[in-house]
């Protein structure tokens, strides 16, 4: 676990990183500034963050942090996903201009796009496991890429999505997911159907309590 002052220092650099990227587009971003920005010791920024590449990584680690924080045991498969991804969106959404930079920047920056592809597939591992999604074996591994290419088409609505509530990001999710559900990538594990089946007993025993 992160103690708060690394926590402090990170989050500092992370916005002064983000918002020179955003006004210079994030290849012409550079830690020294940053740091400087962020008024932090170059020196402990170059201890805990050697290439300004890891700063993306723990941005991502930050929202994956944000996303898992509760384990979404409640409501279906499609909820629990739906929420998952939407609370990665929330975190995004702080750094917005400067994620569009990075974004812009993937296809002219492949050692990038290789790193955050790979950090990417691992985050949905994650996330696929705690919302239920049965990734195991070599099927499991094609719903993987179908819960990655959700990810990737509602992140491309999110980038274009200027509306406050994000509700042009939460209607792509949404129509993502139904086209997932119709291709059989949201299938559940055993313990989540099993799960789900307890909840609905326990909703059809205690339905008074529910509406009370």
């Amino acid at each position: 676990m992160i103690d708060t002052d690394q926590e402090a220092f990170d989050a500092a650099l992370l916005h002064a990183v983000m918002r020179r990227a955003a006004e210079s587009g994030w290849r012409r971003v550079s830690l020294v500034d940053a740091a400087r920005t962020a008024e932090l010791p170059v020196d402990e920024v170059r201890a805990r963050f050697p290439f300004k590449h890891m700063v993306l990584i723990r941005l991502g680690r930050i929202a994956d942090e944000s996303a898992l924080r509760d384990d979404g045991s409640a409501g279906t498969l499609r909820e629990r996903l739906f929420d998952l991804l939407m609370r990665r969106f929330d975190v995004f959404q702080q750094y917005r201009e400067g994620i569009k930079s990075v974004l812009h920047a993937l296809p002219y920056d492949p050692p990038l796009a290789l790193l955050l592809g790979a950090a990417t597939s691992d985050t949905m591992d994650w996330i696929s496991r705690v919302a239920g999604v049965d990734i195991d074996g070599l099927a499991g591994k094609l719903r993987l890429q179908g819960v990655i290419g959700i990810w990737a088409y509602a992140l491309k609505a999110w980038e274009k999505d200027e509306s406050r509530d994000l509700s042009s990001t939460m209607a792509a999710l949404d129509q993502a997911l139904d086209r997932a559900e119709r291709l059989g990538v949201l299938k559940a594990t055993p313990e989540h159907r099993m799960r789900q089946a307890e909840e609905n007993t326990d909703i059809a025993d205690h339905p008074l309590e529910l509406e009370s």
